[in-house]
Parts: C-alpha cells; structure tokens; sequence
C-alpha cells in the first residue's frame, strides 16, 4: 500500500479504524440509549426524538415479521427523503432482511426491471409515488404494499419551506395498508438472526452495459463507511447535519442519513432540494455538517441573498459528483473560510474511498485514500501497476467494497482483478495520483455520462429511444454543461415515413415519460445516417468528438 498520502492525513485521526461487530440497525438502539430525548430528525420542524425512532423501526419489523419477512428477504424503498425513509430502511434491517433503496425519480419500466431482478417480498412508498407502481406490484404478484404519506410527519406550523407539491398529495390510498395504522397496531419484533457479515442493503448501480446491477453490501461494509464517515468529518454528538442529498443514493445515504445517527446528532431532512429551504435550515438550526453534490453548492451561492445570510455554523462542507468549479471553491472560502472537501466513491463502495483532508484540501483532486482503502492505478489493457503520475484505471481494496452482484456472477468475474494476491475492485475510472499521494479523476474507462453526479448510461437511454415507432436508429452522447457537468443528448435516424412529422420537441416529451429526470435527452438532432465502423458498430466515440469541437467554434 502506498503511503505518501500520510503525512497529509487528517490531524488528530487514526489512520486505521477498529468497527463495530453489529448489525447496522444497532448505531440506532445505541442512540436511543444513549440520548433518548435528542431529535435525530426534524422534518419541515417535526423533531422526532431517538427513542421515538427507535420504537417507530421496532414497530416496522414487527410489521414486516408479520407479513412474512424472514432473514434476507427484500424489502424495497420507493420514495423521496422523510421520515418513513429512516424507518423503512433501519427496521427492515431489524426485521433480519434486505433493503433495497429505489430511486423515487424511476419510472415503470425500470421499476418493473429492478423489482423483477430483487424479487422484493414487500415494497414501502408514499402516496405520491404509489400510482406509479402499485400495477407493476400487482403484476409481479408482491401483495404486500405499505404506503405513507409525507404529510405523516409534517407539523401545522412548519419552521421550514414545504416543498409545493405536497399540498395536494393524497393523506392515504384506499384499500393500500397505510403506514400509520400499521406500525399503530405492529405486532412485536422478531428475535434479531443477523451479524455483521450477513447481506443488509441492494443499492442498484448502471452497468457498463446499462443493464442494472444489484450491489451486495453487508451490515460490515457500510458500517466501515458510516464510522469512516463520522472520524473523516469530525462528527460528534448533538452536531446537526443538512440532509438534502437523497437517501436512495449512497452518499446522501452515509452522510446525511446514517451517520448522524451512528453518532448522536440531528438530521435537518430536506424531502426535494430547495436552496430558500437549505439556507433557512443552516440559519435556524445552525447546522456544522453538509455532504452534497457540487451542483447544489453552486446553487446555494447562487442565492439573491447569499450575503446577507448567516452560515457561519458550517464546520465541515464536502462531496462530490462532479468537480467543483474553481471560482466556487474560492468564492464558497472567502465567504466561510471552509474549503469545499471533494471525495470519491461508488455504489459498489457504499460512498467514499478516497475524500479530501478537511485540513489539506487540494482544489479538483478528489483526495486520498480513507481508512484501509488501498488504491492503485493500472494499466487499463495489461492490468499492470503504473508508477506515481501515470494515467490509468483507478482500482481499489478496502473495508467497504461490495461482495459482489447480484444474480450476476459473470458481472464479479469483470469487476474484480488480483494485485499480489489481494484482491481489488475496478472501478472504471482513468486516474493519477501525484507525488503527495493524491488522486485525480481525468476519464472514464466505460461509456458513462455523468448528469450532475447521476451516471447515466447511454445503452440504456438508447434502448429506449428504440421502442419509440419513429426511431430507426439513435446514438446518445454527453455533451459539456456548466450547471450538470454533462448533459444527454440523442442523435436519431427517423424512419422515412416519420422524417418531417416528428419533431425534436416531440423525442424529448416522449422521453421525459419513460425515463428519469437526469437520464432523458435534453437536445435531440436529427441525421440522415449515423457513422458506422466496418464490423456495422455505430462510432459513439466519433459523434461525440464532432460535438465537442462543434462546441469549441
């Protein structure tokens, strides 16, 4: 393992961690000991103590036990950040099962696609989101449905925005099992039957194919990375977090969900993001920590008045998903005298493997190495290790790594490679790392497009271009964008009997409803051919250059 990257480690930080050998949900019943009375959330104003969590979760997996769940069967998540999110997700785990966190912008499709491949036994949603996938329950033949409302936890006089969509959102589904009558009348909890190396959690990933893949983390694997978490950032109990990262995703997961509840502090839950929203939080709850994406720190800045606002709290800001600009960063330190800490990590990592020092932030790097991570760049042909400055395949081995893919054994055989009979995993990403230790993000390995930190795959988007009957043949590429990083854009073949009837305007709308937000193509241009190599292979790469240097003129 190199170690060049020491001397820049954190101040007062172990360079190794020792970790709890427990179940996740036990950071929960530990808090509730521990500070019963503290607010692990406020939600829009609600606070929601420790120990009324924790009997909210009990409550959950007696509920689940009920329904038939035993140890490591699915139980899947569909909805946005609130309340029913942290306890959908602890007390599914403290029903013995496996949880399985949906992307609330998925649409039926991938819904059905996701569920198909989990074979979930029971699916938790909210009453916005239900219509969207109660058919494809029903179709799969998953008879147990629980649904909430996001108005549950909303107070009559809210200390904090209320997104507008929830005004008019139903307060229950007739004939749906609905959330608060269950966990009223939830019968009691089973006897715990997991460990630390037992599966607890199925985050989906995109593969390189755009197929999904299923990741396979274990109560230890993202244990490492909710107490790598805490020791990285300083936390420290009663510290209060800005939770707007959603929670589906791994990083909004570890550091604005269960983190702050591994280490006693409180949650400000943010349901959709919402700058106006986010700066009232850091003001009256005078919140210290914030992971986020980089987009939505260039938001906040963006605010008419930033200036006026008081942020001083903020102790410890950091993410990723895209590099931060420059001007930014200098512009977000003048103003607190914080750097912005950039990291790195996956869904196969459960969030970071490498991240910033809070003390020695280096500008467009995303950092070093965290607890027991090894990383190394190889040769992205020959798989062999490259010196110090060299560009190449950044791959990784290290507490936190997933035990593999789901139903996909053949998916682990491409991900993983053996480095002096240690086994790492590739991430797919070109890299560099200098002479202090420090890594560099310069590429991808994998047709990837990154939409504000969402990774879309263009297969994906392109399969289903196909379906729409006016398409004879598309090509997605990522295009520069200042606000998304990349942004998606489709290049089509119309059939001839469609040329001049379809529209660009009307690809887009059409996209819109089969796909998710970040993933639909944003331009759409119409070709009469599309390049094609010798072999009949669309030349992706080529249409992609000629974009580029269209954009440079």
């Amino acid at each position: 393992m190199n170690q060049t990257h020491f001397p820049f480690w954190p101040k007062r930080v172990p360079k190794e961690l020792i970790y709890p050998q427990t179940p996740l949900f036990e950071f929960l019943e530990t808090s509730a000991n521990r500070y019963p009375d503290h607010p692990a959330i406020i939600y829009y104003g609600r606070k929601i103590k420790y120990s009324e969590l924790w009997d909210s979760c009990l409550r959950l997996s007696g509920v689940l036990a009920g329904m038939g769940v035993k140890k490591g069967d699915r139980v899947a998540i569909y909805m946005q950040n609130c309340p029913h999110f942290a306890i959908s997700y602890l007390g599914g785990m403290r029903a013995n099962g496996v949880v399985v966190p949906l992307n609330p912008m998925l649409v039926d499709n991938e819904l059905r696609t996701l569920l198909t491949d989990c074979g979930a036994k029971v699916v938790i949603t909210t009453t916005e989101l239900y219509p969207r996938i109660s058919g494809i329950c029903a179709e799969l033949g998953v008879e147990n449905v629980i649904v909430g409302s996001l108005t549950d936890y909303v107070p009559d006089d809210p200390e904090l925005p209320v997104p507008d969509f929830m005004a008019s959102i139903p307060t229950s589904i007739e004939g749906a099992l609905n959330w608060l009558e269950a966990l009223a009348s939830a019968p009691e909890p089973p006897p715990v039957e997991v460990g630390p190396e037992d599966l607890c959690l199925l985050p989906y990933t995109a593969g390189s194919t755009g197929i999904p893949k299923g990741c396979m983390h274990t109560h230890r694997s993202v244990t490492s990375n909710v107490m790598g978490g805490i020791y990285w950032a300083n936390g420290a109990p009663g510290l209060t977090v800005l939770a707007a990262l959603p929670f589906f995703h791994v990083t909004g997961m570890i550091h604005s969900f269960l983190a702050p509840i591994a280490m006693g502090g409180t949650s400000i839950y943010l349901t959709r993001w919402d700058r106006t929203a986010a700066l009232d939080a850091i003001e009256k709850y005078k919140v210290v920590l914030w992971a986020n994406i980089t987009t939505m720190l260039i938001d906040l800045l963006a605010a008419p008045d930033i200036n006026e606002r008081d942020i001083s709290s903020l102790g410890f800001v950091g993410g990723g998903g895209a590099p931060l600009p420059q001007a930014v960063g200098e512009k977000f330190n003048k103003m607190t005298g914080l750097q912005f800490a950039e990291g790195y990590g996956m869904t196969e990592t459960i969030s970071q493997t490498h991240w910033n020092p809070p003390d020695n932030p280096k500008l467009g790097s995303v950092g070093i190495p965290v607890f027991g991570v090894d990383a190394r760049i190889v040769d992205v042909i020959t798989l062999k290790e490259l010196p110090q400055g060299e560009q190449g395949e950044i791959v990784v081995n290290g507490p936190q790594i997933l035990k593999g893919y789901w139903n996909k054994p053949d998916a682990d055989k491409d991900a993983f490679m053996e480095i002096d009979g240690k086994q790492f995993l590739r991430t797919g990403d070109i890299g560099r790392v200098d002479e202090e230790g420090y890594f560099y993000i310069m590429d991808r390995v994998k047709r990837m497009i990154n939409a504000a930190g969402f990774k879309v795959w263009p297969a994906d988007v392109e399969a289903t271009l196909y379906r729409h009957p006016a398409v004879l043949e598309a090509c997605v590429i990522g295009i520069p964008d200042d606000e998304r990083v990349e942004t998606v854009k489709a290049i089509i073949v119309l059939n001839k009997d469609q040329v001049g009837k379809v529209t660009d305007k009307d690809i887009i709308a059409w996209s819109k409803e089969q796909m998710s937000a970040y993933k639909y193509p944003r331009f759409v241009e119409f070709v009469e051919a599309l390049p094609k190599s010798g072999a009949g292979k669309i030349l992706w790469r080529q249409l992609q250059e000629d974009e580029r240097e269209k954009l440079k003129k």
